[in-house]
């Protein structure tokens, strides 16, 4: 009886053992699935760097400080994305924003709402250049600015990315303008005018100007589709040689909203009522433009 009993302990010391031993087994097993796993997840959420030399920025944009530099083929972690910007790691574990247009095409950031965004707002004029002059001398700059931070506001409150070409009354080239969109790869870049007649008071109502029909057209159709409600006629879709759409590598666009020598028109354009209505429409037909 002894003996059974001293059997059946040593089976179970036994058992309990292999047990142990399995257990052991099965987490070392668990662990390294865990780590491999982790490991394949990070390499697929990895890049490759495609140009020369890219800035690893403190924030997602170009105006945010440079922190390094990255060198082309080298292999990044992608951690989030915000506009065309994404957060990274590299290699030795530094972290900072990098350009989307810095990597492949198919690994670039999918723009599918005006909160994705990245929007450039062109006041036209400003400075020393006043733009076209109403029959009582006021100018057309002062209106364009107006005009453009209504819409900055609206947008920036749907969390788009929007940049100015211009913030104050100042002077700011055609290049430039264009430049600007170029150098952040605007989604939408959107001039405003308002136009002049030969004679005053002899046209009225508001135009949407492109110039690259593959690039352009759809912004200007969805822009102006949505200014058939407003107190002076739409005169509708046209293509304009101007620079700042001329000179642009994205979508870009030129408005005039209305004559500023017919006082007809300038009744609306220097009332704040109109102006709200324009930057309303602007703001949700980009909506509308981003989504579809």
């Amino acid at each position: 009886m002894i003996d059974g009993e001293l059997l059946m302990r040593k089976q179970n010391k036994s058992f309990i053992y292999e047990n142990r031993s399995n257990l052991i087994l099965l987490a070392i097993v668990v662990v390294l699935a865990l780590i491999l796993s982790a490991k394949t997840f990070e390499y697929l959420q990895q890049v490759t760097i495609v140009t020369p030399k890219t800035a690893l920025r403190s924030g997602p944009g170009i105006e945010y400080s440079s922190k390094s530099t990255l060198k082309k083929e080298q292999r990044v972690t992608i951690i989030r994305r915000k506009y065309h910007w994404i957060y990274i790691k590299d290699a030795s574990n530094k972290l900072g924003w990098i350009a989307d247009w810095n990597v492949a095409k198919k690994y670039r950031n999918k723009i599918s709402s005006v909160s994705d965004a990245t929007i450039v707002i062109d006041p036209g004029h400003g400075g020393a250049d006043s733009g076209a002059l109403s029959t009582t001398g006021k100018m057309e700059k002062t209106y364009t600015l107006k005009v453009a931070r209504k819409v900055i506001a609206k947008l920036r409150a749907k969390g788009a990315k929007v940049y100015m070409t211009r913030d104050s009354n100042k002077y700011v080239g055609l290049a430039a303008r264009a430049e600007l969109s170029n150098k952040v790869h605007a989604d939408a870049f959107i001039s405003f005018h308002f136009d002049s007649s030969p004679v005053a008071n002899d046209a009225s109502g508001v135009t949407t100007y492109y110039y690259h029909q593959k690039l352009s057209y759809r912004l200007a159709k969805t822009i102006n589709s949505e200014f058939n409600t407003l107190s002076l006629d739409n005169r509708g879709i046209d293509v304009g040689n101007f620079q700042v759409i001329r000179d642009n590598e994205f979508p870009a666009i030129l408005l005039e909203m209305g004559y500023i020598n017919s006082d007809r028109d300038f009744a609306q354009i220097k009332s704040n009522s109109y102006q709200n209505t324009i930057s309303s429409d602007v703001v949700t037909s980009l909506t509308k433009y981003f989504e579809n």
